[in-house]
């Protein structure tokens, strides 16, 4: 019966030690390793691309549920120009789809896709959720068909050299580009993959949206 005693004593005198030092561990953790996540979609809604807009708006949703409340969520529609329709909760989903409905309609009188200049008004607020304690993402869902005004487009030649300067400052950031064109995204994959590390690097083609999706997510915090 001592003997008992001694031995269960003695599990509980290590049991409490482990526990101990689990919770000094875990208090030594710094709160800046698990930054809120900061999402910026940039939606395509120009004409060549309103097939797949419905099912891009669905995936936009989703991907804002499956962030945290304290995260924040900023959606551009993208045409000849860009607009923020959205900046805040992600949670806030009826605001969002409201704000699609109203404001991520075909515009007939406008034509072209300002890809170059959304990704840079993207880079932008990048920095801004950086300085505000976010881990930025930028979220690009379209065909990346160059389109209208030259001077708004994607200048895939010089997209690496202003993309190294733009990670000096802002080393953690992600890009995702999904329902583009196979070749499209062997264009920009090519393009980008000696710049961004592999994990901090998305492309999906519409088939493989939710794969790639759900790797993405794992990674924004």
């Amino acid at each position: 019966m001592f003997r008992k005693t001694c031995t269960l004593g003695i599990i509980l005198v290590l049991a409490l030690y482990i526990i101990k030092c689990v919770f000094i561990l875990l208090s030594g953790i710094e709160l800046a390793d698990f930054k809120q996540a900061g999402v910026i979609f940039l939606l395509d809604t120009s004409a060549s691309n309103k097939n797949l807009q419905a099912r891009q708006e669905k995936t936009i949703v989703k991907m804002c549920k499956s962030l945290d409340v304290d995260d924040k969520a900023i959606i551009y529609v993208v045409t000849e120009n860009t607009f923020q329709i959205y900046n805040g909760n992600p949670h806030k989903v009826g605001v969002i789809k409201k704000a699609f409905e109203e404001r991520a309609k075909l515009d007939s009188k406008s034509w072209g896709t300002a890809y170059g200049a959304a990704i840079k008004q993207a880079v932008d607020d990048a920095l801004a959720l950086k300085n505000q304690g976010f881990k930025p993402s930028i979220v690009i869902l379209g065909d990346l068909e160059n389109e209208g005004d030259i001077k708004k487009q994607i200048n895939w030649n010089k997209l690496p050299s202003n993309m190294k300067k733009t990670l000096k400052y802002l080393p953690d950031l992600s890009v995702v580009f999904l329902y583009a064109h196979p070749e499209k995204l062997d264009m920009a994959r090519n393009t980008l993959k000696t710049v961004f590390p592999a994990n901090q690097l998305f492309f999906a083609s519409e088939e493989n949206v939710e794969l790639t999706v759900k790797g993405f997510m794992k990674s924004v915090h």
